[in-house]
């Protein structure tokens, strides 16, 4: 039996594709099944280490990625995709995988492609409330359909898509609860409030934070992911902002919050603020945290606003645009929901619906079945 994975070009397709195979692996192991091999294909490994851990063999395709902006590098990328579907073609043909899982963006459709040309089964993975081109283009053809927002449903076939919700690895999926504040070096006397500015960091987020921190640190302890380009400068002004107030040390920024650190973090977070990709939301909404989502504008990212008005109806956030941010308006914010513990409750029993811890499992089974019914 064999399952081959695609999709790439950021974490937001990468990480559910390995949530998928680790769910794949425990239900193996569960119910006694052949292990299969599991397949991972991509321009790039994007993590390593995470494909080795969980027994995912890497194949290196080619893709261009189509612009949505007037670039010359579109009309070159159009002969990189071109190679991409025939180098696709003869890897496919020497796997020829029982099923092929796609998370959509342009590291993906040319393993798609040639799966569609060879008759092989395919199930998508729409991460985004609009899904992606390469998505749109799947959708047609597969045989299952999973999505993360229930407004993504009108895209597809009725009688092939599922709401699964966003596959969370099982690394960061529940929030640590014995020994977080010794390990941040909190207090337990405060609140905290989360901020996550997406793996690269928010420098937007990152001025409104420090702008507003002299007030913050009266009421508040802050964990603050800056971006590991980032961290330096943000420490060196959180030093002059804050003097040599004693409630200093109530501010906490890193650069990256790995996956233990994010589980503490989480574990020890009343409020979240946090860029609108989607695994980030999943997250927060698993955790039930009430959260501020700030997405990035719509020229930078068209997904990240649909994201965050779609998780923001269910009742779990409140979105503040971009454009709209300012350090007021941000602690304003921040000061009402916080001050009002009915509002934290209605938050945070709205975030448990929407998240879903078994998406990856749901996922994994379809793509255990299918591959099996394809076997024999």
């Amino acid at each position: 039996m064999k399952i081959l994975l695609t999709g790439g070009g950021s974490g937001g397709h990468f990480y559910p594709l390995v949530a998928v195979a680790e769910a794949v692996n425990d239900i193996v192991r569960e119910k006694h099944l052949i292990e299969p091999h599991l397949y991972y294909a991509a321009p790039e490994p994007y993590d390593r280490d995470l494909l080795i851990a969980n027994n995912i063999t890497f194949v290196q395709t080619s893709a261009g990625k189509l612009r949505r902006y007037f670039s010359i590098l579109n009309f070159f990328d159009v002969f990189k995709t071109a190679w991409g579907v025939t180098r696709s073609v003869f890897r496919i043909f020497f796997v020829y995988p029982d099923v092929v899982f796609g998370s959509g963006g342009f590291a993906s459709f040319p393993t798609l492609l040639a799966a569609r040309l060879f008759r092989i089964p395919v199930v998508i993975y729409a991460t985004d409330a609009e899904p992606s081109r390469v998505n749109l283009w799947a959708g047609r053809f597969a045989v299952k359909v999973a999505i993360s927002f229930p407004d993504a449903a009108k895209y597809f076939p009725a009688d092939r898509v599922a709401v699964t919700g966003n596959p969370i690895r099982k690394e960061v999926l529940l929030p640590a609860r014995e020994g977080v504040f010794e390990f941040l070096h909190l207090s337990h006397d405060l609140p905290v409030l989360l901020v996550l500015g997406g793996s690269q960091g928010s420098v937007a987020i990152n001025e409104a934070i420090l702008a507003g921190l002299p007030h913050l640190v009266e009421k508040y302890q802050i964990i603050h992911q800056t971006g590991v380009a980032n961290i330096e400068e943000v420490k060196g002004r959180a030093k002059v902002v804050l003097g040599d107030t004693s409630y200093a040390d109530r501010y906490k920024p890193f650069g990256y919050l790995d996956a233990l650190a994010q589980r503490m973090a989480a574990g020890a977070a009343k409020l979240v603020i946090s860029r609108a990709g989607s695994g980030s939301i999943f997250e927060i909404a698993i955790w039930g945290i009430p959260s501020i989502i700030i997405p990035l504008p719509p020229e930078v990212s068209h997904d990240q606003s649909k994201n965050a008005f779609s998780y923001a109806r269910s009742g779990a956030a409140v979105v503040i645009e971009q454009n709209n941010l300012t350090p007021r308006l941000l602690l304003s914010e921040i000061d009402r929901i916080f001050g009002n513990p009915q509002i934290m409750h209605t938050m945070s029993n709205a975030a448990r619906a929407f998240g879903r811890v078994d998406a990856a499992h749901l996922i994994a089974e379809a793509l255990l079945d299918i591959a099996l019914s394809h076997e024999s």
